[in-house]
């Protein structure tokens, strides 16, 4: 089938979208809408920056000819910067699909869907939340907003010791429960992300990234290669300190004598009482269903705000930002 036929049937379709139809790229997920619909380009504009790009017939004719000629469809990663669009667009057509798992994009026979953001689940519907089951960070949080609402926590020297104990707790607790989850959800991410592009979401960005470990070979073999080289064996050697720990128990020596020892002070939690946790949750939980409609919204939303703070300050920041 020539280009000139899956063009325009390509712009009929898109013709035919609502005036608030919102397309997600494939790599970068930015949210673009389609502003004009005209014989030889496509004019689109992204939520984020409203900037406003034409995308060339002659382009989607090139990633048209490269859909036609790979196999098992066209690889994202080859796009070149600023193309993701492109393929967003052409997903509309009823005979290309997009396949984010793969990272490819593809022509086919059967049914297909489109990069079309589906309205019906965005993050600001009106749809009732529901509490998620066997969530610690969530019975953590909801625990520890209820404390900073109760205590003025802005005046810290002022409260009560068993109060500032119980904060460190919860936030101690609130800590682990967001690794443990962040780390989770980057697990699932890390299928979806290509390369060095940032994803974006609702309040930030995301980016694949690796990090280099080294470990040292056998120690014979290391010393051996060093020395055929000229390297003289000494030149490497460092003190191990398991075997001077080991050392200053048969000798009169002392740990002073070897080490530089500096010692600090720190708070560190040492039990947590699940049960008066559970107890004062369930009463929260109780409260929550019974308040009204607005102050629950309200709640949730703080916890939200929370979760979202805690992952600030724990998660990776990426070299690169969205522009």
């Amino acid at each position: 089938m020539p280009f000139s036929v899956s063009w325009h049937t390509l712009l009929e379709h898109l013709d035919e979208l609502p005036a608030d139809a919102t397309l997600i790229t494939p790599l970068s997920h930015s949210r673009i809408h389609i502003t004009d619909v005209q014989e030889h380009r496509v004019i689109v504009q992204f939520d984020e920056s409203n900037e406003k790009r034409p995308l060339q017939r002659e382009q989607f004719e090139t990633l048209y000819h490269q859909i036609q000629t790979a196999h098992d469809g066209f690889n994202l990663d080859r796009l070149p910067p600023d193309a993701d669009p492109y393929p967003a667009v052409l997903s509309v057509h009823p005979r290309f699909e997009i396949d984010e798992d793969a990272g490819v994009i593809a022509e086919t026979d059967g049914p297909t869907t489109t990069q079309l953001a589906d309205t019906a689940h965005e993050p600001d519907d009106d749809d009732d939340r529901t509490e998620p089951e066997g969530l610690d960070v969530y019975s953590d949080g909801l625990l520890l907003i209820d404390a900073l609402e109760r205590h003025n926590v802005t005046d810290l020297p002022d409260l009560e010791t068993a109060t500032l104990v119980n904060l460190y707790t919860l936030l101690s607790d609130v800590q682990r429960d967001a690794n443990d989850f962040r780390q989770e959800v980057a697990d699932v991410l890390l299928s979806r992300l290509h390369h060095d592009r940032p994803v974006a979401g609702q309040y930030g960005s995301v980016q694949r990234t690796s990090r280099r470990n080294r470990s040292l070979k056998d120690d014979e073999d290391v010393l051996s290669m060093l020395e055929a080289e000229g390297i003289d064996r000494e030149r490497v050697m460092s003190v191990d300190r398991q075997k001077v720990d080991e050392a200053l128990e048969v000798t009169t020596l002392t740990e002073s004598d070897v080490y530089e020892i500096n010692e600090s002070e720190y708070v560190r939690k040492a039990e947590v009482d699940d049960d008066v946790k559970e107890s004062r949750l369930q009463g929260l939980k109780d409260r929550l269903a019974t308040s009204e409609e607005t102050e629950a919204e309200e709640l949730q939303q703080e916890i939200e705000a929370l979760e979202d703070r805690i992952d600030d300050l724990t998660s990776f920041r990426a070299g690169t930002e969205i522009q």
